[in-house]
């Protein structure tokens, strides 16, 4: 069963990771917002298709928290994307794919700030050591041009991909009890709506792109592995082997994006990557090591 989990958890990462190059192969076949929209318009046929009677069992339950699921399908999954594939337009999958290995930081910052969790001084250190991580991406080694505020538009477009995601992951405490299939429905019809506007952005400043062959394959990738097939993957590894061992699976997904741009897109790898993957992920290791030692009895 731990073997089936493994694998199931390694795909899900693996499809994660494949979001940013994805989202970099798309450059000039469909645009950021016409992607994010199409992708959860997609998303949002297939999993009302298999969870719509669910939906109505849950109806009663599921109305009680119609606005907040709403919100957070806009934030965490069409803000989201829409500033990750934007972010693309300017900068690298590498980048991309270091830069969200800030969310499990941010959002146990959010926990301290928001709900004064606990946190220990190890904790504090780990996140510490991956902002200087990101930072370390974000000035491309040149930490002087964070000062100067001389940053690539892409990477700052990122680091709000990262709060739009770590507020919607800190938010998700408070969405109702229902099944997973009926608050997938619900929160991916708050994102397909919540992307129309975009759109109508896009096509006012006339950037908007509609898909080509290349498009079209890239938004039936982004609807059907990292949407939703990575989530029900993720979610059987979590009952498989539990929750704290399924979420350490999700820090390979900066590194798996990272060799899926150098393989997929031939990106180069330089020096202030490498420095900022080991900032990073000691500060994600040493702070899930501190909370872990912290939660033994």
């Amino acid at each position: 069963m731990a073997r089936l989990a493994y694998i199931l958890l390694f795909l899900t990462a693996l499809m994660w990771g494949g979001n940013a190059v994805a989202g970099k192969l798309a450059v000039g076949h469909v645009s950021p917002m016409m992607l994010t929209l199409l992708r959860w318009a997609v998303a949002l046929v297939v999993i009302g298709v298999i969870g719509w009677r669910q939906l109505r069992a849950d109806w009663i339950t599921a109305r009680s928290g119609l606005v907040l699921l709403l919100l957070l399908g806009a934030a965490g999954f069409a803000a989201f994307n829409a500033a990750l594939y934007s972010a693309l337009l300017y900068t690298s999958a590498i980048n991309v794919s270091i830069e969200q290995a800030a969310m499990p930081m941010v959002i146990m910052a959010a926990n301290f700030l928001l709900f004064a969790m606990r946190v220990t001084w190890l904790q504090i250190a780990g996140f510490v050591l991956s902002i200087v991580g990101v930072a370390v991406v974000a000035s491309h080694g040149d930490l002087a041009r964070l000062i100067e505020l001389d940053v690539n538009r892409g990477d700052a477009l990122m680091v709000l991909a990262v709060l739009f995601y770590s507020g919607y992951t800190v938010a998700l405490r408070f969405k109702p009890a229902i099944h997973w299939q009926s608050t997938m429905i619900v929160m991916v019809f708050g994102a397909t709506v919540a992307s129309i506007p975009f759109v109508i952005w896009e096509a006012a400043v006339d950037r908007l792109i509609m898909p080509d062959l290349r498009g079209w394959v890239i938004v039936a990738y982004t609807a059907l592995l990292p949407s939703l097939l990575s989530q029900i993957f993720f979610m059987r590894g979590v009952e498989l082997i539990g929750a704290n061992r399924a979420g350490l699976f999700i820090n390979l997904v900066p590194i798996l994006g990272t060799v899926l741009a150098i393989l997929v897109l031939g990106e180069d790898f330089h020096a202030y990557h490498a420095a900022a993957i080991v900032l990073v992920m000691s500060g994600i290791a040493i702070a899930e090591y501190s909370g872990r030692k912290a939660e033994r009895p």
